[in-house]
């Protein structure tokens, strides 16, 4: 058979269809999420500054943590569960009602607990403007349908309604923030577009797909979070490493550096978003085909392995277009390009083999050390070394998540071949 054939026959493959489809949405979606931010980034930083964009990126670190909560690892359970039940319109209901029920419990939490620590600690009351528009960007996650249609592979519409949010915001930076005063603008806008997208998604999960809410009894709501809570702490706790160090050096260093730190690892991101797309579209599929994880897992390291050459190649290039003139820059970009092939470990063993092996206990054990490892790790580290520290704490964290998955897989499949 010529490759001619052979490709035709892929092609023609339902689930290589569907598998191209998601892929091509999703990328369609990340390419415009990643070229945006390459425009506007470099506006903001010359119209607001290193210093106002540091006060905006620290006050979105804090709701980060936040963000995981109303979350609720539902950004795997629902789609694991829609992807199993999605011929089950009673099931689909049920999954629905959990989810929006659980999101909102946690969403009111969420939002009372922001306040009340931005109205008992004086530096963040300061700037309780740019905190609470902030704040309203966990409205627009707790309101979009992204899980679900994750889960039905209908990841197309998660691109029209994300494509929406991330022009409407790009458009409204240039027309909106045009000083440095203008710098509260930024997450008020960010979450206009959230919500709006949220909004059109309940509308097409109510309208189109016939979905209804139901009230639940307790013991369903709290049975859903008991059984849900290793995953959480699999989700959540990452947030210990990942937004503690842009958090700690905001307290313990200068606004400019938080900017500089985050337009850096903006860049390195993009790097990360590719490595989630490719993760998000196989684990519906890797769901039902388990027995093509080995080709996924060379593809996945091919690829993190190119693109961590293409970013320390064209450093000069990237700090140029960023006005990033800071002296260490190019050591910064270069410890947190080391942490992606941790990052990719961590996807690769722990989301879409682990856990599609119902391993979840397992990952949530390993999520914890690393985790709570990099948070101990934050503060010395930061203290003694400020935005490099940063980036050493977040790869060495990825690193012990990716690396301590990896090597519970070698065993897991050594025992798996002792059986056999």
């Amino acid at each position: 058979m010529s490759i001619f054939q052979k490709l035709k026959q892929k092609i023609r493959n339902k689930d290589f269809k569907t598998l191209l489809e998601n892929f091509i949405s999703l990328s369609a979606l990340q390419l415009i999420g990643m070229v945006l931010p390459l425009i506007t980034l470099p506006y903001v930083l010359r119209v607001i500054g290193f210093e106002k964009y540091g006060i905006v990126v620290f006050a979105t670190s804090l709701i980060a943590y936040f963000q995981s909560l109303t979350d609720f690892s539902f950004r795997v359970t629902a789609v694991r569960d829609v992807a199993i039940f999605k011929n089950s319109p009673k099931k689909l209901d049920l999954i629905y009602s959990k989810v929006m029920t659980i999101k909102g419990i946690f969403l009111l939490l969420s939002l009372l607990l922001i306040s009340i620590i931005v109205f008992a600690y004086p530096p963040f009351f300061d700037q309780k403007l740019v905190y609470f528009f902030s704040s309203l960007m966990l409205i627009g996650y707790t309101i979009f349908p992204e899980w679900f249609f994750q889960g039905i592979e209908k990841m197309r519409y998660i691109t029209y309604l994300n494509l929406g949010i991330k022009i409407f915001f790009a458009l409204c930076i240039f027309i909106f923030i045009r000083s440095e005063e203008d710098y509260w603008k930024y997450p008020l806008l960010q979450a206009s577009g959230l919500i709006g997208a949220g909004v059109v998604g309940q509308y097409m999960l109510t309208y189109k797909y016939k979905l209804k809410f139901k009230l639940l009894s307790v013991r369903i709501i709290w049975g859903t979070i008991k059984n849900n809570f290793p995953l959480f702490i699999n989700q959540f706790v990452p947030t210990l490493y990942n937004n503690t160090s842009v958090f700690l050096l905001g307290l313990m260093g200068s606004k400019t550096m938080v900017g500089i730190y985050q337009a850096i690892l903006t860049v390195v991101n993009l790097a990360v978003t590719a490595i989630e797309i490719l993760s998000r579209v196989f684990f519906p599929f890797l769901n039902r085909r388990s027995d093509a994880f080995s080709k996924y897992k060379r593809l996945m390291l091919t690829i993190v392995i190119l693109m961590s050459m293409v970013l320390l190649l064209f450093h000069s290039l990237i700090f140029t277009y960023l006005h990033i003139s800071f002296d260490n820059a190019f050591v910064v970009l270069l410890t947190l390009v080391f942490g992606l092939l941790g990052y990719a470990l961590s996807n690769i063993f722990g989301l879409n083999y682990f856990i599609i092996h119902r391993q979840d206990k397992l990952v949530m054990n390993n999520t914890l050390r690393a985790s709570i490892l990099g948070f101990l790790l934050a503060f010395p580290l930061i203290h003694s070394f400020g935005i490099l520290g940063a980036a050493l704490n977040l790869s060495l964290s990825r690193w012990m998540m990716g690396g301590g998955l990896l090597v519970k897989y070698i065993k897991f499949n050594d025992k798996k071949n002792k059986l056999l």
